[in-house]
């Protein structure tokens, strides 16, 4: 039944166009998902050029991952294709990409150890931390923080600096190791930002 709007009849809706509708905004298999997935897959091969020295190769690959991540997020807000698995599959995938290359880098000694294992330890105490309190408060999810999207970015950028630096195209030695310790920082002060969402939120549990 159409609905009325301001005095005039809405249009009613193609079959094609209700399809498009149910494809992009309530299937949790949707374009957007689709890209996210492909940039996961992405990950393995990525490892192997770094591995094996292949970085040229390894950069490129890298910025079509990147790419990625853009363009899933447009579509998710232009198509309002936004979906719960999105919501998990997106920073997943944010995460095993960059881990999984500054492992690799790591791994070449391109980048110190302990800066990777400062990384990845913070990623995997949030993920233990907010498992731990969803036990007992199922709906916590911890908030975004300004601090950690500038982490992740600089996360971003020191990955393309290491790669383009030790492909040998340009030297930016002295970049990656301002990156190095801004990532360093950033790691820290957004890992103590998320501890502390953890413990208001057990405090307020406490209380109530």
């Amino acid at each position: 039944m159409a609905v009325a709007t301001h005095g005039r009849k809405a249009q009613p809706r193609r079959a094609g166009e209700r399809d498009v509708d149910i494809v992009l905004n309530r299937s949790p298999v949707n374009l957007a998902n689709l890209v996210t997935v492909g940039r996961l897959l992405m990950v393995p091969p990525l490892v192997w050029l770094i591995v094996t020295e292949r970085l040229q190769a390894a950069f490129w690959l890298f910025l079509a991952a990147a790419l990625s991540d853009a363009i899933d997020g447009f579509i998710a807000k232009r198509f309002n294709a936004k979906t719960t698995l999105g919501s998990y599959l997106d920073p997943l995938a944010d995460k095993v990409l960059l881990d999984g290359i500054y492992v690799a880098l790591a791994m070449g000694q391109w980048l110190p150890v302990w800066l990777v294992a400062l990384v990845i330890g913070r990623d995997l105490l949030i993920v233990w931390g907010v498992a731990l309190i969803r036990r007992r408060h199922t709906t916590f999810r911890p908030k975004p923080l300004l601090i950690g999207k500038i982490n992740t970015f600089a996360q971003i950028l020191l990955a393309g600096c290491s790669l383009g630096h030790v492909g040998g195209w340009v030297d930016l030695s002295a970049a990656v190791e301002v990156l190095v310790i801004v990532v360093a920082l950033t790691t820290l002060l957004s890992g103590a930002g998320y501890a502390g969402q953890a413990m208001r939120s057990i405090r307020s549990e406490q209380t109530s």
